[in-house]
């Protein structure tokens, strides 16, 4: 019966062959960035002279920066098809299939789905290892040898990227297993507690205390483990609290909504603000690393200054390095998450479109509600993950760092970019939805 269930589950149904294809290329984009992120900042851990511990430091800290939003990122992934399998799911609950069929199938799905993209991945990182060992740190390129992971690393990051497609496939069942009824009929509804706010204040006040504390009674190396653990626990905070924001915030949209577009936007975003979440996710993240670009680039220009010396010239010139090379790595990822989260949006709620059409709403309301779905809660999410990273990274270096010309003017134009990437996607969407229609 398994066998049977699982070749259901890897049939899509007419007209949804990407729909099984976006997940696979989904975890290919984690897979890749991982390995190379982690290839990257392995070569800095040799090196033994005065300065290695600041490289270490930054290093650490740009891979916690990375590597939590990817991993977010491959969660996504393996959730990115549940509607298609949730919906065929509850059919096989209610015609008396076992919870134990349902779960052993489901997750042997999302793991043959996720080894096939995680495979890709790992073929990226092999081809774009040179690239990245050309790139030059004090002075000389860093290396094939030092970036390539070994073949043992590799297996760990492969082997991970199976156990968050599992793990989120069993965390998905849930709903399925509980009532299938309400996940078919689409009556099941997503809560977003107040408490997730509560929990998210205590984190980051406690993350300042002891980003602030800590320097001062820790070693060099403890401290660095721990702020960066830090980084990467707050990261983790913003995705919890990000759909309880979203929920408050369309709320009060639906209120003042005088138009039919603001109205759906609104409905959209409370119907599933963890999805909404989803889609706007990546910007918390990039603008979270935007106050760190922005104070790297204050940093560097008071390194700078004329009585500079050279060895200060050349320590500035690797951090602007890699700063670029943090921001071109957060941006592929908020492609990645934008493009992919959107697209699997569009094609899940193919059906609602279609109730919307036959109910005499035209296409050009509907793409609007969509967007602005979408870019409405980008603002909020922007500045509030900026302000939580400038709390963070205040106990570091100052104020006056932080809100330093050069310092604002780097932020204000990373979440430019990133608020372009979302909206570039949203407009290269439009023909699915518009596709959604003709076959009303």
């Amino acid at each position: 019966m398994n066998r049977n269930v699982l070749a259901l589950l890897l049939r899509p149904t007419p007209g949804q062959n990407s729909v099984l294809a976006l997940p696979v290329v989904a975890f290919g984009v984690v897979t890749a960035l991982v390995l190379t992120v982690v290839g990257g900042a392995q070569s800095f851990w040799g090196w033994t002279d005065e300065y290695a511990p600041l490289y270490q430091a930054l290093a650490a800290i740009a891979l916690v920066l990375l590597v939590v939003p990817l991993m977010s990122l491959g969660g996504a992934a393996a959730r990115l098809s549940a509607r298609r399998r949730d919906e065929r799911l509850s059919t096989l609950r209610l015609l008396g299939v076992s919870p134990a069929g349902v779960t052993v199938a489901t997750v042997t799905e999302s793991v043959f789905v996720a080894a096939a993209g995680a495979l890709v991945g790992v073929i990226a990182h092999l081809a774009m290892s040179p690239l990245i060992g050309l790139i030059p740190f004090r002075g000389e390129p860093l290396g094939f040898t030092a970036v390539l992971l070994p073949p043992l690393q590799i297996a760990l990051v492969f082997v991970g990227v199976l156990l968050v497609s599992a793990a989120s496939a069993i965390i998905g069942l849930r709903r399925v297993v509980i009532s299938p009824l309400g996940v078919r009929t689409r009556t099941d509804v997503t809560k977003v507690h107040w408490f997730r706010a509560v929990f998210a204040g205590g984190a980051v006040a406690i993350a300042f205390v002891l980003i602030k504390v800590f320097p001062s009674i820790g070693g060099l190396v403890t401290t660095i483990v721990v702020v960066a653990a830090l980084f990467g626990a707050v990261l983790a905070v913003l995705n919890l609290v990000g759909p309880w924001v979203l929920k408050v915030s369309a709320s009060r949209q639906l209120r003042r909504a005088e138009r039919p577009d603001r109205l759906l936007a609104a409905r959209i975003v409370l119907d599933s603000p963890k999805a909404a979440w989803r889609q706007v996710g990546g910007i918390a993240m990039a603008s979270f690393m935007a106050v760190f670009a922005g104070t790297g680039v204050a940093l560097m220009n008071v390194m700078t200054g004329p009585e500079a010396s050279s060895t200060d010239l050349a320590l500035a010139q690797d951090i602007r390095t890699g700063l670029i090379i943090t921001l071109i790595g957060s941006f592929l990822m908020v492609a990645a998450s934008v493009g992919v989260n959107q697209t699997s949006d569009v094609l899940d709620q193919r059906e609602l479109h279609r109730s919307l059409h036959h109910l005499g709403m035209p296409l050009e309301t509907v793409d609007r509600a969509r967007r602005r779905a979408i870019m409405s809660p980008l603002l909020v999410t922007a500045i509030g993950s900026a302000l939580v990273a400038a709390v963070l990274v205040f106990p570091l270096v100052g104020l006056a760092l932080i809100t330093a010309p050069a310092s604002l003017a780097t932020i204000a134009l990373v979440v430019a970019a990133g608020i372009g990437v979302v909206w570039a996607s949203t407009r290269a969407t439009r023909p699915l939805l518009g596709g959604a229609f003709q076959t009303a």
